[in-house]
Formats: structure tokens, sequence, C-alpha cells
């Protein structure tokens, strides 16, 4: 389909996304206004439809403020629970109740309180200007870039190095779910999955094709991929120096994880899943019949899909002893300093 029929198509929601935004630049809609807060309450988001590493972010953010002392609440959504209410996470909670990835935050730190509701601007009352009890000194807004109803002290947007805004179409012809436009709003852009190393005409380059502006703070982000982690406690750990790799995901974009599993196994037999997919038994099953064609294969997934099949831990006992997930880090790629990155631009 040409891009000319696409944008026809769009159209009506071009519109009803422009007056939206509108409505909300006008003051005609109500908002909680937490501008006066500065770098106390932080939204890191996207446009994109996913795979931008917004979880990656949140937990790069998390290590510095705990590193310096501070004490940091996560706001999330909890995108695809099947409860409603607000709820605290705990380390006991399930992916059903909270959602995968606030789980993953409150089990990699138990110190930090993670709180997930539609209505963010409830908890972020709650723990930042509280009536009773201690305020946090940070709270993180999870993918809260669309979330008008609460204006941030600061808000990042995540940009994917090789898939420019600008370039994109709204859903379902692109993977954008708001007009590009909109990361005027933001005082800071991270170019994420970028290359290890950029010179400066590079930087420039995706600068450009972004149309940031020059009142926007701009780094670039890179990705780590560390040592596989045993999914359950019976996991045999000679299984992942073998040659061969079963890799399962449901997440949005696995094709960097892919790519790097290429240069660590000679084999790799993919299985990919929706995005926040629910592992069922039958799932399972279909992996254990595959695990079983491939005896010496380890089994690879996400630490985000790890969350989910303790959902379906019994079944998994099939193969528990072959299950792996690989961990990733984000940090600024080489020669970026993080001197400001931390700091408010407002």
């Amino acid at each position: 389909m040409s891009n000319f029929v696409n944008k026809v198509l769009l159209f009506p929601y071009y519109v009803a996304l422009a007056a939206r935004n509108r409505a909300y630049d006008k003051g005609r809609r109500k908002v909680m206004d937490y501008r006066s807060f500065g770098d106390r309450v932080i939204s890191i988001g996207n446009i994109a439809m996913g795979g931008t590493g917004k979880t990656p972010h949140v937990e790069m953010f998390i290590r510095h403020f705990l590193n310096e002392g501070k004490t940091v609440a996560v706001v999330s959504r909890g995108y695809k629970r099947k409860t409603k209410e607000c709820i605290e996470v705990s380390v006991d909670s399930s992916a059903l109740e909270v959602g995968d990835e606030p789980l993953q935050i409150k089990r990699k730190f138990p110190q930090v309180r993670v709180f997930v509701d539609r209505h963010r601007e409830v908890p972020t009352e709650q723990v930042i200007n509280p009536p009773l009890g201690i305020p946090v000194d940070v709270v993180l807004l999870d993918d809260a870039h669309q979330y008008r109803k609460l204006v941030p002290g600061r808000s990042i947007v995540l940009i994917d190095y090789n898939h420019p805004v600008f370039k994109d179409n709204l859903f379902p012809f692109g993977k954008l779910r708001d007009l590009p436009t909109q990361i005027k709003r933001a005082d800071t852009i991270i170019i994420t999955r970028s290359p290890a190393w950029l010179d400066e005409w590079q930087k420039e380059k995706i600068i450009a094709a972004n149309r940031i502006n020059q009142n926007q703070k701009v780094f670039f982000t890179t990705v780590d991929y560390l040592k596989p982690v045993k999914v359950f406690d019976d996991a045999d750990g000679r299984f992942i120096y073998s040659q061969e790799c079963i890799l399962f995901t449901g997440i949005a974009d696995p094709i960097e994880l892919h790519n790097y599993l290429t240069t660590r196994y000679a084999e790799i037999y993919e299985v990919k899943y929706p995005d926040h997919h629910l592992y069922t038994k039958k799932d399972i099953k279909d992996l254990a019949r595959l695990a079983k064609k491939y005896p010496a294969a380890v089994l690879l997934t996400t630490e985000k899909d790890a969350q989910r099949l303790r959902l379906v831990e019994d079944a998994c006992k099939a193969v528990s002893t072959r299950l792996f997930y690989v961990p990733i880090e984000t940090r600024l790629i080489e020669g970026e300093s993080d001197l400001l990155l931390y700091k408010s631009h407002n």
C-alpha cells in the first residue's frame, strides 16, 4: 500500500490525536502539574509502539539515583495486567496482577517502591507529596509521555537509533502511537540502541533525522547483554556453554538479542510470540518438543518473559534445567558524559 493511501486512511486518527494534544496544550483539560518538583518527577516514555527500551532505561535511572543514596518510586500503568485498582507491587506479586515490567523492576530493585495504576497521578501524589508518611526523593513515570493528565518535572523521550520517528507512520501502518511532532514536549531525547561508538557527524545526522531542536538535550545509549541467568533454581549452568540455542521471546523487537546470540551460538532456533505474551501450558509443551529435538540446546528468553513464565512454573519443569534469561543493561555510548543526563534542563 502506498504512503499516500496510508496517509489518507490515517487522516481521521491524525486529526483526533492533534485535537487531543491541542486541548492539553491550550489548557482546556485538567492536569496534575509537577513541574515545580523538577527532577523529582521524571517521565520516561516514547511515541512508538514498543522496542525502544523503556524498562532498561528506567532501570538505568534507578541505579543512578540509588547510587546517590536517594529513595526511588516507579509508577507504571502495568500494561496487560488483569487487575484495575491501584496496586503497590511486591516481589511476590504475579505478572497477571501487576504486569511483567513492573514486576521485573521490583524483583531487581526490592528497595524501590513500584506502583501500577491507570490513573498515574494517584500514586504519584501519594509518594511525592503525601499528607502522611515519608515521601520518596524521585518518582520515575514509566511510559507516561502520552499520559497528559500528569505534567512531569522533566520529560524524557526515547527514540530508536534505527527508526527515526519522522520516517515512520501511525499505527497500524507504522509503529507510532502519537504524532512525531510530540517529541517537542520533551526536554531530553535519548537515542537508544545506538552503536557503541559514534562520531559527531553520525550523531548530528540522527539528530537532524528526528528534527530535534537545539533546546533539547540529546544523549545516545547502547545495550549490554549480560551472562544468562537461571529462570528457575534447578537450571544447570553448563547448558549456557552449548553450541546450540533455542531463543523464544514475547517482546516487541527481538532482532538485536538474536543478533547478539549469533556471536555466542553456532545454531539458533527461534520461536516468536506476540509482545507481552502470556505463556500457556501448550506453549511450554511445544517448547519441550523442540528441546527434545535439540537435546544439547540451551533455552534462552528475556527477563520480561521470565516474569510471565513463572505463571506456568509447573509446566516449565519439563525444560527448567535448560531455561535461562539474558539480562540487559543500558548505558551511555563511549564518549558520552552523564554530567547533564540526570540534571533538569527546564
